[in-house]
């Protein structure tokens, strides 16, 4: 089994590769907080001309896609993706109570977790359940409401991915470039092979699952059988997970591009440039993508017009922004390396509000209601009110904070890189 820290450093080396070249590649980059004026043209590609008959089946299945997406999303509880729903929002549907406690906790001797766990109601069973993937290679089955483990699988090799869950199946890749398809009891339904690690989490269109990998190319696989649908090759690693909206995915990558995909095509149909490597998943909503980057600036890109809406430059010793973004109620909310949580007006890119925490912020921050909650790399993890920024509640725990938590059914499900999955809820009396 690999070690916790070997799991990490293999993960962090193509990272590393790109800060050392960035200062040459993408040298000149703003520091204003400004809206952009000069944005790169939009790339398309034309669909091809269609027939009569095509054009009407391609119609139908669009219809068809969207309904079952609609459905999905009425009927599906928990957390069931890395940021919580397919446009990566990093919003929680359940509420949590004003006080929390520490409920159970499950050490993975000599593991370490990098990922976000997800929270879903199992199909076959109805049970609350918590899947996660450790940097040791084995994804765990864990109880949530006694923390007791259902089962592990084993895929050989570490995982820094997030898993995602669809129909009863869970969905994995790992730092070998396998993807995996199994179903609730932890048994393999179907695997494919890609030619580089997957550090980015799955997402879902129509009937297909959706995921980036380092070989360059994102992919839409059949759910049910594991048989390619598409591959569309980018320049360079994909390090991000893909959101989910409108019928496209949004990925941004090793490139310093985001990609816009039409997903029932396969094909690209806008990009823009945002100067910078990335690894943080876009959120969408209201008609914006936004995400941060390597060269610790945070981007909005307007989704109709495929053009930079606006760029907020970190101050207060600007660094990279690893994590992804949370957005809700007109609130932008990331933290970055410089050990602050933002706050940035949706509309204008203005600056709400910063907080200075005690150390680096690699996770990405969930909005419940009118609170933050966020972890750090030295184990703490936070509460801090919506509106301002306040903090409102922290607690340390065994190690630190690469991953971000899951809020579902009541209860906060989030891990440490060094092997503990805690599960906070309300205090038992």
């Amino acid at each position: 089994m690999l070690s916790n820290s070997l799991g990490i450093v293999r993960q962090r080396l193509p990272m590393l590769f790109m800060l050392v070249l960035m200062p040459l590649l993408f040298a000149g980059l703003t520091n204003a907080q400004t809206k952009t004026t000069q944005d790169p043209e939009p790339t398309s590609k034309a669909a091809p001309a269609a027939s009569k008959d095509s054009s009407t089946a391609t119609e139908a299945n669009a219809k068809a896609a969207a309904q079952e997406e609609q459905a999905q999303d009425v009927s599906q509880e928990g957390w069931p993706l890395f940021r919580g729903n397919r446009e990566s929002t990093g919003v929680a549907k359940s509420a949590l109570p004003a006080e929390l406690a520490v409920l159970w906790e499950y050490k993975v001797p000599d593991g370490g977790f990098e990922g976000t766990p997800v929270i879903v109601r199992n199909k076959t069973d109805g049970k609350q359940t918590v899947y996660i993937g450790d940097m040791d290679g084995e994804v765990l089955s864990i109880d949530l409401m006694s923390g007791q483990l259902n089962w592990k699988f084993d895929t050989g090799l570490g995982i820094s991915a997030s898993p995602a869950y669809h129909d009863g199946r869970i969905f994995i890749g790992d730092i070998d470039g396998m993807f995996w398809c199994l179903d609730e009891k932890g048994e393999v339904q179907w695997k494919y092979q890609t030619d580089g690690a997957i550090s980015g989490s799955a997402n879902f269109f129509g009937e297909g699952v959706l995921f980036g990998s380092e070989d360059s190319k994102l992919y839409l696989l059949n759910r049910k059988s594991g048989e390619k649908i598409w591959e569309v090759e980018t320049p360079d690693q994909i390090q991000c997970s893909a959101t989910v909206a409108d019928g496209k995915g949004f990925v941004a990558g090793c490139d310093a591009y985001l990609h816009l995909i039409d997903l029932k095509e396969g094909k690209e149909v806008g990009k823009v440039e945002i100067h910078s490597p990335t690894r943080s998943t876009p959120a969408v909503a209201n008609g914006l993508a936004v995400f941060g980057t390597e060269q610790a600036d945070f981007f909005a890109v307007d989704l109709t017009d495929v053009e930079l809406e606006w760029a907020f430059a970190g101050k207060n010793g600007a660094s990279a922004v690893r994590g992804s973004p949370a957005i809700s109620r007109g609130h932008v909310i990331f933290g970055a390396r410089n050990r602050r949580v933002y706050s940035i007006d949706a509309e204008t890119g203005a600056s709400d509000w910063s907080t200075l925490l005690k150390a680096k912020i690699d996770a990405s921050p969930v909005i419940v209601g009118e609170r933050v909650f966020v972890g750090s790399t030295d184990g703490r993890l936070y509460t801090l009110n919506l509106k301002d920024g306040a903090k409102l509640w922290e607690k340390q725990f065994n190690g630190g904070f690469l991953g971000s938590p899951a809020v579902a059914f009541n209860r906060l499900v989030v891990a440490t890189d060094r092997g503990v999955v805690y599960c906070l809820g309300e205090p038992q009396k």
